[in-house]
């Protein structure tokens, strides 16, 4: 049984800051990959970044420089630091996770984010 408890989304003026945050409640296993995907409307679902349980990180060019991913693998947990926002980012984001034994991601129920220009 996985699930996935995602938060911080909001309304934030351009040029403002947000933190996302996720809780993996996992029954044995501990991830491999968390992270985060989004999706703005009528747009497909994108990722934004990914944290693997070493700590090696991946972004997307277009949040390169103005995100930072980051997790604690004891709780299970990871954060999405969101600065210099644009209008762009409006979207819904999706905390991620994987397991080394299974090739699928696990989502969480997605956060708004809103970005008034």
């Amino acid at each position: 049984q996985v699930q996935l408890l995602d938060s911080g989304g909001g309304l934030v003026q351009a040029g403002g800051s947000l933190r996302l945050s996720c809780s993996a409640f996992v029954s044995i296993f501990s991830p491999n990959t968390m992270g985060w995907y989004r999706q703005a409307p009528g747009e497909q679902r994108e990722l934004v970044a990914t944290i693997t349980s070493s700590g090696i990180t991946k972004y997307s060019d277009s949040v390169k420089g103005r995100f930072t991913i980051s997790s604690v693998n004891a709780k299970n947990t990871v954060y999405l630091q969101m600065t210099s926002l644009h209008a762009e980012d409006t979207a819904v984001y999706y905390c991620i996770l994987d397991f080394d034994y299974e090739p699928m991601y696990y989502w969480g129920q997605g956060t708004q984010v809103t970005i008034s220009s």
